[in-house]
């Protein structure tokens, strides 16, 4: 053998024979296969595996794309790179091309979040602030965009490249969609399957125009501040109530408190409605017999006829209609500062709504009062 015949065998021999790609990572998407001088001898064995798909780009443009299986680098196995090489009649030497392989498996757990708080506007609580985090999963579904439109000359190129970008889209898009679903506030946080499905179909267009398919997106959890949230609660356990169970529950409870108190109005207002009260119950007891024997009927006559009903007022709260309630209840809401000198009141027989202060027999409850003078004084 002559020393070019041997030159010619150790050139040949440099040619890449078998052009494959073992990944042996978890977040690499796209490798550019190295070779010397990027030559690939003719019929070479190009393989590619399940979960990958081979790019072949000539001089920037994209060419060939294969998917999973064995094949054999001829012109009849690559057309658009025969197009553009100009190969009419086939070709005998080694030909220059990058290859570059993309991982399509299922990329999962991507984690996402928004940066900042996003500003909504409810109807009900004004400007409030959000945060909301979660996951999502991609897989390339077109390799050959993907290449020109992203990856471009990166010869190694990983998840970690893209998921930045991919994490900006994401949160521009979620600000978007919850500002136009225009929900209740409290409803974010308890409906994010709904919204997380909604999300993934607005996001999807965005992902498939470089290449990529957004497979999976989870809202896994949107916050709040403590105090916002603290109103929330109480705006809900309102809203279930019923506002005069409400009422009559707080009254009972300022009357059980005004009890405790001796002295002041309260007290005495408190006094004078269980005198009422004890008199009404007495009253009904009495009966034409005392000890079990009939009482004559001089003393039959001298039962006094029952107590008269005892007087219902209404009160405003709020411009909110509230009651009726009694004298004492009235007496124990004035304690308990629910109504003051300027409320409205009303009862049977006026004529119209009163401020507290000047109903006679409410004057009690705002102290001070001064008796007027004794008899034949």
């Amino acid at each position: 053998m002559g020393l070019f015949d041997k030159i010619k065998e150790k050139l040949s021999n440099e040619f890449i024979d078998i052009v494959e790609w073992l990944d042996y990572t978890d977040d690499t998407i796209c490798h550019r296969f190295e070779r010397y001088q990027n030559e690939i001898k003719n019929n070479a064995k190009l393989i590619v595996r399940e979960g990958q798909t081979a790019v072949f780009v000539n001089e920037g443009q994209l060419a060939d794309v294969f998917k999973p299986g064995t094949y054999t680098l001829n012109t009849q196995n690559l057309p658009i790179l025969t197009t553009l090489k100009g190969w009419k009649y086939g070709f005998d030497s080694p030909f220059k091309a990058e290859v570059y392989f993309v991982n399509t498996h299922l990329f999962t757990d991507e984690k996402w979040g928004t940066k900042n708080p996003i500003t909504l506007h409810d109807e009900r609580f004004g400007l409030v602030e959000i945060r909301a985090f979660g996951t999502y999963a991609f897989r390339i579904s077109d390799a050959g965009k993907f290449i020109v439109d992203i990856v471009g000359t990166d010869n190694n190129f990983t998840n970690f490249e893209i998921n930045e970008h991919l994490k900006s889209l994401i949160a521009t898009r979620f600000t978007d969609t919850v500002g136009e679903a225009n929900l209740p506030i409290e409803l974010y946080a308890a409906n994010t399957s709904e919204l997380s499905e909604t999300c993934k179909e607005v996001m999807q267009p965005e992902f498939q125009s470089v290449g990529i398919s957004l497979e999976k997106f989870f809202i896994e959890n949107v916050s709040m501040p403590e105090d916002l949230k603290k109103e929330i609660f109480e705006y809900s356990r309102i809203d279930k109530l019923d506002l005069d169970k409400l009422t009559k529950f707080k009254t009972a409870k300022a009357i059980e408190a005004a009890a405790t108190n001796e002295g002041g109005t309260a007290g005495a207002g408190m006094g004078m409605g269980m005198g009422f009260v004890l008199a009404q119950q007495m009253g009904g007891m009495m009966s034409p017999q005392m000890g079990g024997q009939q009482m004559p009927p001089q003393q039959q006559a001298a039962v006094p006829p029952p107590v008269p009903q005892a007087v219902q007022y209404f009160y405003a709260v709020n411009g909110t209609q509230a009651g009726p309630v009694s004298f004492e209840q009235l007496s124990a809401l004035f304690a308990n500062r629910t109504v003051n000198r300027d409320s409205l009141i009303w009862k049977q027989g006026m004529s119209g709504w009163t401020p507290l202060k000047d109903v006679e027999e409410l004057k009690a409850f705002l102290g001070g009062s001064t008796p007027p003078p004794l008899p034949g004084a």
